[in-house]
C-alpha cells in the first residue's frame, strides 16, 4: 500500500490509463485542425471530435448533437446561466438557486443580479436536499431559470432531478444543472430528468483536465454565444478544439458508461465500511448530509472536539478536503455545512472523503485505524490544555 493515499476523487481524479493511451496519437501523428476541412489531416481530427461526441453524448442518453465542448464545468455553467437569461429576459428576469451551489453557479447569479435579474438562493434542509414544496412556492410568473446542482460537492448529496424537471416543465421554465460530481458516477440521462441544460467535465471522471461538456435540449432556449470567432461548436463557442482532451473526454465516458453501475455498488461498500469503522471507533462523529439519497463514493464527517486545521494537518499522508476543493485555503467553516445548520467549530472539523477508482479495501482500513488513533489523541492534548 502506497502513502499518501488518495481520498480526494471529488477535486479531481487522475486520467486512466486507457485514456491517456487513447489521447496520444491526436497530439502527434492526428494532430490536425478539425476546422481545417481541405485535408485528410483535418477530416481526421474532425471525425475524432465527432466520435467523443456520441461517447460523451451516450453516457447521459443524449443525441450527439445537443452536446457542446467546453473548458469544463465552469465555462459551461457560465454559458447556460449567462446564455439562458439573456434569451429569456424578454419573458421575465426571475432566477432561482440554492445556497450549496458551486461558486461558479452562484457567482454568475450574482453577476446577473447587478445586470438587472432577480435572484432568490433557496435554503436547504438538514439533510442537504432542497424542500420541493419551497421552490415551487418560489416560483413566479416571471420566473425563466432554476439551477439546482446534481450532487454536490462536499456532501454528495444528491437532488431529486426527476422532480425539479417536472416542476419546472409544468411552468415552461428553464431547468439547469451543473452534474459534474454526478455524471460517471451514477447513472443520469437527460430524458429522465427534465433538464434544459445539464454541464458537466472530464477530469471528474478519469479523463483530462481542461475539457468540459453542455448539453442543451433541442428546441428548448437558443443560447447566444458568449465567445465570438470561428464560429466552432456550431457558434456557441468559437475557438480551436482541443483534440486530444475531447478524445479523452470520450475515452473516460465510454469507460464510465460501461462501468458506472459495478464501480459504484464497489466505492458503496468501500465507503459504508469507512463510515462503519469511524463510528466504530470515534465517539461524537456526525455525518453531514442525508445518507439515503448520496454519491456512492462520497462521506462527509465532522469530529467533537478536535480542531480543524490540527486534524488536516495529523493526517498528512491521507489527502482528503476539508470542504471544496476551490475553497481550500481559508479558516472560515464550509459554507454548505453552515447551510446545512451544522455548528461552526464542528464545521471545522469537518473532513470530505472521496473515494475512486483505485481506492483499495486495505487503504479504507488504514483510514480507518489512523483517523480514530488522530482523533483520539486530539482530543487527549486539547483536554490537557
Amino acid at each position: 500500500m502506497k502513502r499518501p493515499i488518495y481520498l480526494d476523487y471529488h477535486a479531481t481524479t487522475p486520467a486512466d490509463p486507457r485514456v491517456v493511451e487513447a489521447m496520444l496519437p491526436y497530439f502527434t501523428e492526428h494532430f490536425g485542425n478539425p476546422a481545417s476541412r481541405a485535408h485528410a489531416f483535418g477530416w481526421v481530427a474532425r471525425d475524432a471530435v465527432e466520435a467523443a461526441r456520441a461517447q460523451v453524448a451516450a453516457l447521459i442518453g443524449a443525441a450527439a448533437r445537443d452536446v457542446y465542448f467546453t473548458s469544463g464545468a465552469t465555462e459551461s455553467n457560465n454559458i447556460a446561466l449567462r446564455g439562458a437569461a439573456r434569451a429569456l429576459s424578454a419573458r421575465g428576469r426571475h432566477i432561482v438557486t440554492v445556497v450549496t451551489e458551486h461558486p461558479s453557479v452562484l457567482e454568475t447569479c450574482r453577476h446577473l443580479q447587478d445586470s438587472g435579474f432577480v435572484v432568490d438562493v433557496l435554503p436547504v434542509e438538514r439533510s442537504g436536499l432542497v424542500d420541493l414544496a419551497r421552490l415551487e412556492a418560489t416560483l413566479r410568473p416571471d420566473t425563466i431559470l432554476v439551477s439546482v446542482m446534481a450532487a454536490n460537492n462536499e456532501i454528495g448529496v444528491l437532488q431529486p432531478l426527476d422532480r425539479l424537471g417536472a416542476i419546472a416543465a409544468a411552468r415552461g421554465i428553464v431547468l439547469h444543472t451543473d452534474a459534474s460530481q454526478a455524471i460517471g458516477k451514477v447513472p443520469f440521462d437527460v430524458s429522465r430528468t427534465g433538464t434544459t441544460l445539464v454541464s458537466f467535465t472530464a477530469h471528474k471522471m478519469f479523463g483530462p483536465k481542461g475539457i468540459g461538456a453542455l448539453h442543451v435540449r433541442r428546441r428548448s432556449v437558443e443560447l447566444p454565444p458568449l465567445v465570438f470567432g470561428g464560429g466552432q461548436e456550431r457558434g456557441l463557442r468559437s475557438g480551436t478544439l482541443n483534440v486530444p482532451a475531447i478524445v479523452g473526454f470520450g475515452r473516460a465516458a465510454e469507460i464510465a458508461h460501461q462501468e458506472l453501475v459495478q464501480e459504484g455498488a464497489r466505492l458503496a461498500r468501500l465507503r459504508d465500511r469507512l463510515l462503519e469503522g469511524l463510528l466504530a471507533a470515534i465517539p461524537g462523529l456526525h455525518v453531514n448530509g442525508t445518507m439515503a439519497e448520496r454519491l456512492p463514493h462520497n462521506l462527509n464527517v465532522s469530529f467533537e472536539g478536535v480542531e480543524g486545521e490540527a486534524l488536516t494537518t495529523a493526517i498528512d499522508d491521507i489527502a482528503v478536503s476539508s470542504g471544496a476543493a476551490c475553497g481550500t485555503g481559508t479558516a472560515t467553516p464550509s459554507p454548505i455545512l453552515r447551510a446545512l445548520g451544522v455548528d461552526p467549530e464542528l464545521a471545522l472539523a469537518s473532513v470530505r472523503f472521496g473515494l475512486g477508482r483505485w481506492t483499495a479495501a486495505e487503504e479504507i482500513e488504514y483510514v480507518i485505524e489512523k483517523m480514530s488513533r488522530v482523533v483520539a489523541g486530539l482530543r487527549r492534548v486539547r483536554a490537557a490544555v
